[in-house]
């Protein structure tokens, strides 16, 4: 009998990269994760974890890491020595500590280029709105319970066409906001750091650049798409929204810690702003203290701006592809520290 020789499983090759993919559970976690490393070539090596904490061994011997709305710390990132990337698979990148990432060295990139997120967040925005305009939670909570509340609503229900929709924030989500808006027939006004090309202002039916203030004091409705920074956290507190009309509503589909909640909670309680749509909490998810949830005229949902099924996708192959041009020498896109 012929014994067939033994052979040793080939060496792996060098250039294999320890890949870390840390998706919190309440977007996805372990499931959207794995479907995420199925898209990496043969050279990374992928561990799917729910929080960088989970296994410290992965995590120590990490080269490339990816974060899905978890957090990065500056202790995530001294118990990594060998990191070389982290990977925000997602517009925001509040989450990690850019700072630490700085000392260190080490990129941050987000996929905003991409524009994986702007047409959901888009919808979102204007699910909100026309949810608000139309008095729909109401309207369905009363007729569940034999309610025909049309008498009651009526002076309640309004229009988007005509109204004013200030942006604050006029990246790839906001563009796309304000083309919904045109079409709406709505008027677009907006700010940031600076203003838009005029030939942009054109294609978005003649929007126009304001201060802050001014937009405040302008619009219909006001719609949040700017990142969470040092400067812009606490972005809209008690003296800005107090600048609001009463038949004001503000909406935010960004991030929960660009508003001052409480301050929010009192104007819509004191009757001095109309109402509010909100996607986005600070913490997430909220705990039932928060007093949003109570608030009179408020429609809320579970942060759904980036998780259509359509724009999980797009998320996972850009925050993907960004990691293989990485891996193969190519300059990296949206770098954000």
């Amino acid at each position: 009998m012929t014994t067939a020789p033994h052979s040793e499983p080939a060496p792996e090759p060098q250039d294999v990269k320890n890949v870390l993919a840390v998706v919190s559970p309440h977007v996805g976690g372990r499931a959207a994760g794995a479907a995420l490393s199925g898209l990496f070539p043969g050279r990374a090596r992928v561990t799917v974890v729910e929080s960088a904490d989970e296994d410290p061994a992965a995590l120590r011997e990490a080269q490339l890491l990816i974060t899905g709305l978890s957090p990065v710390t500056a202790g995530h990132l001294a118990a990594a020595p060998r990191l070389e990337l982290v990977q925000c698979a997602s517009h925001g990148f509040d989450y990690v500590d850019l700072a630490a990432a700085r000392e260190r060295g080490i990129p941050v990139c987000n996929i905003g280029s991409s524009g994986a997120e702007k047409q959901n967040v888009a919808e979102q925005t204007f699910a909100l709105m026309l949810a608000l305009a139309k008095q729909l939670v109401p309207a369905h909570t009363a007729l569940v319970q034999a309610d025909w509340a049309l008498p009651r609503l009526q002076q309640s229900l309004t229009e988007l066409s005509g109204k004013t929709l200030g942006i604050v924030g006029l990246g790839h989500i906001g563009e796309e906001v304000a083309r919904r808006a045109v079409a709406f027939d709505m008027t677009v006004v907006y700010t940031g750091p600076r203003a838009a090309a005029p030939e942009v202002e054109a294609r978005l039916g003649g929007a126009r650049y304001l201060g802050l203030e001014d937009l405040l004091r302008t619009s219909d409705y006001v719609t949040l798409h700017a990142p969470l920074t040092g400067q812009t956290r606490g972005l809209l507190g008690a003296e800005r929204l107090a600048l609001l009309r009463p038949t004001a509503f503000v909406i935010n589909t960004a991030r929960g810690a660009l508003i001052d909640q409480d301050a929010l909670a009192d104007a819509l309680e004191a009757g001095t702003l109309a109402g509010a749509g909100l996607d986005v909490f600070e913490p997430e998810p909220p705990t039932a203290a928060l007093r949003l949830l109570r608030a009179p005229n408020v429609v809320l949902s579970p942060h759904v701006g980036g998780v259509t099924r359509e724009t999980l996708v797009r998320i996972a192959l850009a925050a993907v592809q960004n990691v293989i041009d990485h891996l193969e020498g190519k300059p990296l896109r949206d770098l954000v520290s």
